[in-house]
């Protein structure tokens, strides 16, 4: 038997109460070969099942379309992730940097729940595997969270989320100076077009405390071009860290990872 709990939502001055049989809750996922697992009880499927999911809803690209959509090869995972939407592709370019994400699904599931007396439908934006637990994430625009349709379809997917003991997140626009550097750094994900030579003597040099403009010329016997783009790499995999919340510049310093 479900057990019906109610839930208090507001958002932007708009409020209401609503009661959700968390025993209607199903999971519908579609398994990597094309197969399909339809109204699974939500509670009972697990997490491993979810985070190896392939997409429930995939798109099209038509002339004049009004969204942007895409692939994005994720280092994370080492496999392309898709997206609906610029702003889904930066908190790919988030989640991606993130060094405790170790997966993400794109559209992961179909969530289905009676809310009200009425079935509810909705497909999240992603579902990222962290060391903290699974992460369920929508992204919307900031100027719709007060929409009440989208507000009613957030509110009742956090409660079911969360009955899980996992995370539920909307993501909206970061800031634009972290976004541009993360975007940047991002050219710089893959591992395998840097030479392990090359990342080791870095490793070894003293950058703890140096400027960003400085660290490329400390290796003389290198190119200058190559160092700053391995230390470009180092910033992506966390091993360095510089703020990040301003545009990136010469006079960054650098700092080495605790």
């Amino acid at each position: 038997m479900g057990s019906r709990s109610a839930a208090w939502f507001s958002c932007e001055g708009l409020s209401w109460g609503y009661a959700m049989d968390g025993g209607t809750v199903t999971v519908s996922v579609r398994r990597r070969g094309s197969e399909v697992l339809e109204d699974q009880a939500w509670l009972a499927v697990s997490a491993d099942l979810l985070g190896s999911a392939a997409p429930w809803r995939t798109f099209r690209w038509y002339k004049g379309q009004k969204h942007y959509s895409g692939t994005y090869w994720a280092a994370t995972t080492r496999d392309h992730v898709i997206y609906e939407s610029r702003l889904e592709l930066a908190r790919l370019l988030f989640a991606d940097f993130d060094p405790v994400v170790h997966g993400i699904v794109a559209q992961p599931f179909l969530l289905k729940a009676e809310v009200e007396g009425q079935l509810r439908k909705h497909i999240p934006d992603f579902l990222l595997l962290t060391g903290h637990g699974p992460m369920v994430m929508d992204v919307k625009p900031r100027r719709r969270l007060s929409d009440p349709v989208v507000a009613f379809t957030f509110a009742w997917t956090r409660q079911a989320v969360e009955s899980r003991g996992w995370r539920y997140e909307v993501w909206s626009e970061p800031r634009e100076a972290e976004l541009e550097n993360v975007r940047f750094l991002a050219g710089y994900r893959r591992a395998w077009l840097f030479a392990p030579e090359l990342l080791d003597e870095l490793h070894r040099t003293a950058l703890d405390g140096v400027p960003l403009g400085q660290a490329a010329r400390l290796l003389p016997e290198r190119s200058e071009l190559s160092v700053r783009a391995a230390i470009h790499h180092l910033l992506w995999t966390h091993e360095l860290h510089t703020d990040l919340t301003e545009p990136l510049r010469p006079s960054r310093v650098l700092r080495r990872a605790a």
